[in-house]
């Protein structure tokens, strides 16, 4: 059966709950219209008038709401429940309603189990989204169509009619995608794991055990690439099913992508064989973060895409937008938008991309993860530091808890927003200096994530007068 004849069997004539209206659900929605269900839609929306514009498209398409403090009353009777990312799986309303008998699945997992072609994925705490890029511009680049998406891109399930045997899939996954997949890609990507989102997750392992989903449904014959300097995905090595690779940038592996210290150069081992990609110093990329991510993705194409196509996108390649973004150059000062970096991790990578100390705009929304790591890194790269959002006064509180505080000569300051923290940066900067948003928390105090965070940035720096 085709995989659109398995989902029109799958769905046809069942009532299906989506949860939330977000972009990828609003394409489904018709999909699953098209193809004959009975829809619900469950959102904490108050009216249907709240919906703006896709209030009409709701009505068009006779979609049933259950909304408000009890939307997910509409659980009940449901043949199917379709969680968004952001629905927490094991809430105990979605565990009640799976226990009697209704289907919690996902866009992405029903993708994943009707895709017909292969699927090469990547998750990790940092670095998913730049080595999902490169590996989808690889293959594109080596003549293959690429659908693009998860974490990033558009929904995959709608374009499901378009995918053929011959195309790829490159898919990016959070922890709040895979807590609940029982199917992993052909080629699965880890790329480090550290503390994040225990505000959502019930504690570390938990969130751990999700990223070891990408792992291990894996059916042979498949690859997993694992990022060898974090030890929690060294430790996954445990977990593979078949061909497994290392990537590092601090060691020589014999079987993997590393970087060669002898002459700084990315290169690829197996078999005993240790083939050249490119050398470091043609990378586009700032940041020793990024060189890691292109040996991740060099390492999950290898044997797909030529060695040649690996260095031209290595060469070309100059990031995605609100990581190490450039944003103006001003009376002298670079401005830069790292808005991406929500976890300290993030922001220490970041940090150790310039060669020089700058002036950092940090904080945000409370994630719970410590910054006790943060503290050194800021001492050492670091001249100004501007604060804001719920988590300032814990990042200033571990910097000050340092011994070698008191004899630096760090300069902090604290702002209500960030209109005023772009003011006191451009008040404390002289020509020569950097200015970069890397706010090593989550931006939900302020904005509904770091993309707006990071544009507001933009616009403020943009509209600073000459």
């Amino acid at each position: 059966m085709l995989p659109m004849e398995q989902l029109k069997a799958m769905v046809q004539g069942k009532k299906v709950a989506f949860i939330g209206a977000g972009v990828s659900h609003k394409s489904c929605i018709q999909q699953f219209a098209d193809l004959g269900a009975q829809i619900t839609l469950c959102d904490q929306k108050e009216r249907l008038e709240d919906f703006g514009d896709y209030a009409e498209t709701l009505r068009r398409l006779q979609v049933r709401l259950s909304l408000g403090k009890h939307y997910t009353d509409g659980f009940a009777g449901q043949d199917i429940i379709m969680r968004t990312p952001g629905y927490e799986y094991f809430r105990p309303e979605l565990q009640a309603a799976k226990a009697a008998g209704t289907l919690v699945t996902s866009e992405v997992e029903l993708f994943f189990e009707l895709c017909p072609c292969q699927i090469i994925a990547v998750t990790g705490s940092d670095g998913k989204t730049t080595t999902t890029t490169l590996i989808a511009k690889m293959m594109e680049a080596a003549g293959r169509k690429v659908f693009l998406g998860g974490n990033i891109g558009a929904a995959l399930l709608p374009q499901l009619p378009d995918v053929t045997s011959q195309d790829v899939s490159v898919v990016e996954l959070s922890s709040f995608q895979l807590i609940s997949m029982r199917r992993s890609p052909n080629v699965a990507v880890v790329t480090n794991v550290t503390p994040n989102h225990l505000d959502h997750h019930k504690d570390m392992k938990e969130y751990v055990d999700a990223k070891r989903n990408i792992l291990l449904w894996q059916q042979p014959p498949c690859r997993a690439v694992l990022g060898y300097e974090n030890e929690i995905t060294r430790g996954m090595a445990a977990d593979c099913k078949g061909e497994q690779v290392w990537f590092t940038r601090l060691h020589e592996t014999d079987k993997g992508a590393f970087l060669r210290a002898e002459d700084d150069t990315l290169c690829y081992a197996e078999n005993g064989v240790v083939t050249p990609i490119m050398p470091r110093s043609e990378i586009k990329l700032r940041g020793l973060h990024n060189v890691e991510n292109l040996l991740a993705a060099c390492a999950a194409v290898w044997g797909l895409v030529p060695v040649s196509v690996m260095r031209q996108i290595g060469s070309t390649f100059t990031g995605v937008e609100h990581r190490i973004e450039p944003v103006r150059l001003l009376d002298g000062v670079q401005y830069y938008n790292d808005s991406i970096a929500s976890s300290p991790t993030r922001t220490i990578a970041g940090l150790r991309s310039f060669d020089q100390k700058i002036i950092l705009i940090a904080g945000g929304y409370d994630k719970k993860i410590p910054y006790e790591p943060l503290a050194p890194e800021i001492l050492a790269h670091v001249k100004t530091l501007i604060l804001m959002g719920a988590t300032g006064p814990r990042i200033e509180a571990a910097v000050r808890a340092l011994p070698a505080f008191a004899d630096s000569d760090l300069t902090i300051l604290h702002a209500d927003g960030m209109q005023q923290a772009v003011e006191l940066a451009r008040g404390a900067a002289k020509p020569g200096d950097i200015v970069s948003l890397s706010p090593a928390s989550a931006s939900f105090d302020l904005y509904p994530n770091f993309e707006v965070r990071g544009r507001d940035y933009k616009r403020i720096v943009m509209a600073l007068p000459e």
